[in-house]
């Protein structure tokens, strides 16, 4: 079973103008944010593009020139195993990384491969429009569409 997200407790953070302007939490859910996880966490709350490992791995390389691929995988396991980010799936694609914790689904734009995020409906329960087994409860929810974006928006 999948874990629950939730947007963890920001402990006091710092930054520096050299490093980013977002803040990155020193520790979350008991996880020491390194240098690398740190930089990888601001790579993926600054897009907010739905990157993959490679993607993030590219872009943490302006700042951490060092960094391998298998050191920028170990970060997104870690922060994904302590639910700051999200791994996201669609079928036999790259996984990519969402920073956006809120129950949602995803659309991703079969011509371009963009990624979108899609709310749920204010009030909205899967069983107005899912048949359900009777006393079944959901603990987590992974909506993927696949289709084309006729007109941006």
């Amino acid at each position: 079973m999948r874990r629950s997200f939730r947007r963890p407790e920001m402990p006091e953070a710092t930054s520096t103008p050299e490093t980013t302007a977002l803040p990155i939490p020193l520790e979350i859910d008991g996880l020491r944010m390194t240098p690398q996880r740190s930089e990888v966490y601001r790579v993926v709350m600054e897009g907010r593009d739905h990157p993959t490992a490679h993607d993030v791995f590219v872009r943490s390389k302006e700042r951490l020139p060092h960094i391998s691929l298998a050191t920028v995988y170990s970060c997104l396991e870690a922060l994904v195993r302590h639910g700051v980010v999200r791994q996201v799936n669609f079928e036999r694609e790259s996984s990519r990384f969402c920073p956006n914790l809120e129950e949602h689904g995803h659309f991703c734009d079969c011509r371009t491969g963009e990624i979108r995020d899609v709310p749920f409906k204010p009030g909205v329960k899967l069983s107005d429009f899912l048949d359900l087994p009777e006393g079944v409860k959901i603990t987590d929810v992974e909506i993927n569409l696949r289709g084309e974006l006729l007109r941006p928006s």
